[in-house]
């Protein structure tokens, strides 16, 4: 190949976003990162990048939106003609946290449109071209990842809504992955744990105590880093033949203990 592989990662100006948008730099990748904020806001972070040795596109648009994610890809094509990787990381927390019995549909709306079904769609327009990447190039390797959560699994009544978005997007994995086993497309899902961002700062003092008390059996916070390198193995390829899995970044947090 006489380019450089290309990765879109959603939500990537931020958290675990940039966490990963920092570890397929320094594997060589050139990247395309979207966000919803204004290009201003996140110029510093997308210097960043340019610095560990990326030609960065910075796509701004609410992947809830399908004019948004259908301009993303339009940019990416225009200015690259390719795609290798996406990574659908873009996420969002309901704007209070409630009891499943007082929870809202408009912040249940809110949340799925962005956690899954922006996810899940923009999955099915990538896939479909990176199925017309193959038939001019079969070697092309190719690969989609999503980053979940431990709250696909793990019941959490304050914020129900968040929790059956990750878990259908843990179904999304497994669909595609299926879907796409002809192509030799693999789908992955990464399940992040406790991870210090922008989206966990309010809950600080909270888990703080928790860990500290055993919550998870290494006893730290998770950093966006190392959702960045469980991503960069997988899109390396160093995960051929296992489509469709799980990767628990979450510090054996889920491990059950007596």
């Amino acid at each position: 190949m006489g380019y450089k592989r290309v990765a879109l990662i959603t939500g990537g100006t931020r958290g675990i976003g940039f966490g990963i948008a920092k570890s397929l730099a320094k594997e060589g990748f050139d990247l395309a990162v979207n966000g919803v904020r204004d290009k201003s806001l996140a110029e510093e972070h997308l210097k960043e990048l340019q610095g560990l040795g990326a030609e960065v596109i910075y796509c701004q648009g609410d992947i809830a939106v399908a004019k948004a994610r259908d301009s993303v890809i339009g940019k990416i094509k225009k200015h690259y003609s390719h795609l290798n990787v996406l990574v659908n990381n873009a996420g969002v927390a309901p704007p209070e946290r409630k009891d499943i019995l007082e929870a809202t549909e408009e912040d249940f709306e809110y949340v799925i449109r962005t956690n899954l079904q922006g996810s899940h769609f923009m999955t099915q327009t990538v896939a479909n071209w990176m199925i017309e990447q193959k038939k001019t190039d079969p070697d092309l390797m190719t690969c989609i990842v999503n980053i979940t959560s431990i709250s696909a699994a793990v019941a959490s009544v304050s914020r129900g809504e968040y929790c059956i978005s990750k878990a259908g997007l843990s179904m999304s994995t497994q669909l595609f992955a299926v879907r796409l086993g002809e192509y030799n497309i693999p789908v992955y899902e990464i399940r992040p744990g406790v991870i210090a961002t922008d989206m966990t700062s309010g809950v600080k003092d909270k888990y703080d105590r928790m860990i500290d008390d055993g919550l998870c059996v290494q006893r730290r916070w998770g950093v966006p880093e190392d959702i960045g390198r469980a991503v960069a193995a997988l899109v390396r390829g160093d995960f051929p033949y296992s489509t469709g899995q799980v990767i628990m970044v979450d510090g054996g947090m889920t491990i059950p203990r007596l």
